[in-house]
């Protein structure tokens, strides 16, 4: 097998499992799909040999929540949601959501997984749980053939929703599905597509929407299926739900979730906002992760999620990009700098100081393998995944802060794309072009079906 030779690189971050680290004036080794050997002066007379002077490279981001679907649903002011509570804003936008049909699917997660490729993102975690009826169930089916189009290593989240509006959802009939729907398709798409093996390109998380949305045993079946098939589980908990699932059930969502099986270290939940300490803890105890999507914070403006509490009590950290429709953009290396900000802006309301700038690059990679139970990728070093993207800090952008390659993303920003993405040993995106597929006919044919879905 051949692979590519970076050298001369100004900066590798590498993890040996101990935290990142800089290494300067290196070459780093690609063979298949795989990192061979990083270091000094080294020979690949058969590999693609790429000049890297300048360059600092990072290991590819892990982005563990999002709503790919969204991305046909954004930057629209009759859709702000500042002034609305969240489940006000639903009831806004679920209708629209309804309408989308399969090519939507289709064009709307092409248009999620390009960004997110431009900016450092190799994996992505999306949890597409709008199934309308008119739509079929192959909605999953054409995420999977939008990722292995890019390139993108690609875990899919089979969400859905069961509980009736008319028994306190906020779901339109067009989207429900019976608990016995949603568990065959999930089986399914498990049976299809999931790849347990070392560098897997498809992996599928059974991803019940939110615990509000759902009957019990919606819950309770998701976790018997994901154990029998050794998979991932996800939902929603911890956004402005709690009160609500506490009047229905007397416990709040984390101690029901628990008392149903769906948590331990298989298990990640999104947000987690508006958890208490206590809660905290039992996540740590129990090892459930958190995916924190910074940039929708902006827009609920109640609470900045407890970070720096997390990271005390050993809570599994991962960042998502959440979706378009309250995060305008799929771009992951800004939510590693947003997430940052956040926590040093609510610094004095804190009990614990705000972890480090460089720890919020580990959210973002080896927290993301971590929730997705990924050895082999989120770090780079021999053996791991080749999965990594390179910024060339010779530009005045980078003046004064070339020092500090770790603190760069999450303090300083990194505002344009990547000069290069790599994913499982392969070139997608460079020098500002994707390298297997035509950009302007993407767009073309996605804007297209947004003009058909807006008619």
């Amino acid at each position: 097998m051949t692979g590519v030779l970076f050298k001369n690189c100004a900066a590798v971050i590498v993890n040996h499992g101990q935290g990142h680290e800089v290494l300067r004036d290196v070459d780093l080794l690609t063979e298949g799909p795989a990192i061979k050997s990083i270091g000094p002066d080294l020979n690949a007379p058969v590999a693609e040999t790429k000049d890297a002077s300048g360059w600092f490279i990072y290991p590819g981001l892990v982005n563990t929540h999002h709503h790919f679907f969204q991305t046909f649903v954004r930057n629209r002011a009759d859709l702000d949601w500042t002034k609305l509570s969240v489940i006000e804003w639903l009831d806004l936008i679920y209708p629209i959501f309804s309408r989308l049909n399969e090519d939507c699917f289709y064009h709307s997660s092409l248009t999620a997984m390009a960004e997110l490729i431009k900016h450092g993102c190799t994996t992505a975690m999306d949890h597409q749980y709008c199934f309308p009826r008119h739509a079929g169930k192959h909605l999953i089916d054409r995420q999977f053939e939008a990722a292995e189009l890019l390139g993108l290593r690609f875990h899919a989240g089979r969400g859905g929703n069961t509980l009736p509006k008319s028994e306190g959802s906020t779901i339109p009939d067009e989207m429900l599905e019976t608990t016995d729907e949603f568990i065959a398709d999930c089986a399914r798409v498990i049976d299809t597509y999931h790849d347990a093996g070392q560098f897997s390109m498809g992996q599928v998380v059974v991803a019940p929407c939110q615990p509000v949305n759902c009957y019990q045993d919606t819950m309770v079946e998701s976790v018997a299926l994901a154990r029998d098939k050794d998979v991932c589980l996800h939902t929603h908990v911890g956004e402005g739900e709690s009160p609500v699932i506490e009047a229905r059930t007397g416990q709040r969502t984390v101690a029901y979730l628990e008392d149903l099986g769906f948590a331990g270290d298989d298990t990640f939940y999104a947000h987690c906002w508006e958890l208490s300490q206590q809660e905290l803890a039992r996540l740590a105890t129990s090892g459930t992760g958190v995916s924190h999507c910074p940039e929708p914070v902006y827009l609920v403006g109640a609470e900045i999620t407890d970070i720096p509490a997390m990271h005390a009590l050993g809570v599994r950290v991962s960042l998502g990009a959440d979706g378009a429709a309250s995060n305008d953009n799929s771009n992951l290396m800004h939510c590693v700098h947003s997430a940052y900000m956040l926590q040093c802006l609510a610094a004095n309301r804190r009990t614990h100081p705000v972890p480090d700038p460089a720890a919020f690059l580990d959210y973002a990679t080896t927290g993301g393998a971590s929730a997705l139970r990924r050895p082999d990728i989120g770090r780079l070093a021999p053996g791991m995944a080749a999965d990594l993207f390179a910024i060339d800090t010779r530009r005045m952008d980078y003046v004064g802060t070339r020092h500090d390659p770790l603190s760069l993303i999450a303090k300083v920003g990194i505002g344009s794309p990547t000069d290069l993405t790599m994913i499982n040993g392969k070139v997608v995106w460079e020098n500002g072009a994707f390298t297997n597929v035509d950009e302007r006919a993407l767009f073309e044919d996605a804007e297209r079906e947004l003009i058909k879905l807006n008619s």
